[in-house]
């Protein structure tokens, strides 16, 4: 939506006008999948498509929420936060309230209009963007300093406690620590982070949401997670070890033969997943796009046949990417089974990519991809208007 019509919707729904805009970006993970939760480093960077949130103080003791998609009006009571638990939307805002509120911070009225350029359900963090973009306006309105590694916490806290689903903290940082044409190298364990130049020039990413329905509660994630606790309990037997991350490749072959059938397999995707976040780190600091590429396509096969997370829209989209002369490389991104990949494409080369894959891809699974050409920008923006 653009800015013009959404403020004037914000006019519509609240009787008053917008008077700041408060955003928080979506995110890809460059490579490092299903690694962090087994002590891994992630490689985060925070996207153009975002979270905008129009807002106004209201004088009242309510938040008011509403969305350009969702136009019915949820109030919210500032002396009843704890009691939003069970909405179908708004629960995020009414959590990331609740917890600025316990933590001290003093919640102010507000009217705040969301339009959301992240497509819900598709790895990229359209629920991180909410969460972080409420904390920034309820903390701008309040008055208050605010860290942004802090609201990146309280937004996780909101999500995992207050709304009840699983996440890690890669999301909620990534949008709120994001930094232009950059990726954050990011230890999700002690949040130790060192941003890491991602200068693509003639290239750009392009995302491509397979458009399967997708859900982070009704993935697989739970089993997976027993299959790698269950590899490091093995190897724990033999070789003790804080977590699987800790084991370089060659140490992973030294004690992999305590492990077998798919516990096995599901170790080393970790192990060798962890290697690959190093070497791309080593490769974009270096400029070499064309070895970012290889261990992109290296990432999709590990999640496809060793941690079997891809699916037949996955791996359709990444391999119809691969066949394009101008794509140095293809990978599914987050929880996988449904959601997006991501592709380095040469600029130029954008509109018959999308074009040719887009066709291939309907020919094949029979519904049509969305594909969307991104930029790597700040996670945080604040904006009068």
């Amino acid at each position: 939506m653009e800015q013009q019509e959404a403020q004037k919707l914000f006019a519509e729904l609240f009787k008053a006008e917008a008077t700041d805009l408060f955003t928080a970006a979506g995110r890809i993970n460059v490579i490092g999948e299903h690694v962090d939760y087994c002590g891994g480093k992630v490689f985060p960077a925070a996207l153009n498509l975002r979270c905008n949130v129009y807002g106004r103080k209201n004088g009242e003791n309510v938040i008011r929420v509403a969305a350009s998609d969702f136009k019915e009006v949820i109030t919210l009571e500032i002396d009843k936060l704890d009691s939003y638990k069970n909405l179908k939307w708004g629960n995020y805002q009414a959590g990331v309230a609740y917890y600025l509120q316990e933590s001290g911070t003093p919640i102010v009225g507000c009217d705040l209009l969301y339009d959301c350029t992240v497509p819900f359900g598709s790895g990229l963090s359209s629920s991180a963007s909410i969460e972080v973009s409420t904390a920034v306006a309820l903390s701008e309105y309040a008055g208050v300093e605010y860290d942004k590694v802090k609201l990146a916490l309280l937004s996780q806290k909101a999500e995992n406690k207050y709304a009840g689903v699983n996440c890690g903290i890669m999301d909620q940082f990534a949008s709120a620590m994001g930094k232009k044409d950059h990726a954050i190298l990011l230890d999700c364990s002690t949040l130790e982070y060192e941003y890491v130049p991602l200068r693509l020039g003639d290239y750009c990413i392009v995302v491509a949401n397979c458009n399967k329905p997708h859900n982070l509660v009704e993935s697989k994630y739970n089993v997976r997670r027993h299959e790698v606790e269950t590899a490091l309990k093995a190897i724990n037997e033999i070789k003790p070890v804080p977590c699987l991350a800790a084991l370089s490749p060659k140490e992973f072959n030294e004690v992999k033969y305590v492990l077998s059938g798919v516990v096995s397999k599901r170790a080393e995707h970790v192990v060798m997943e962890c290697q690959r976040v190093q070497d791309a780190v080593k490769a974009l600091k270096a400029g070499d796009l064309v070895e970012l590429g290889r261990l992109l396509n290296e990432s999709h096969y590990s999640l496809r046949d060793l941690y079997e997370v891809t699916g037949k829209e996955l791996d359709t989209l990444s391999a119809l990417a691969r066949k394009e002369t101008g794509c140095l490389g293809s990978r599914m991104i987050g929880a996988g089974f449904g959601g997006c990949t991501i592709s380095i494409v040469k600029k130029n080369a954008v509109e018959g990519f999308v074009r040719r894959v887009g066709k291939a891809y309907f020919d094949a699974i029979g519904y049509r991809a969305s594909f969307y050409e991104t930029s790597i920008e700040d996670g945080i923006t604040v904006q009068k208007l």
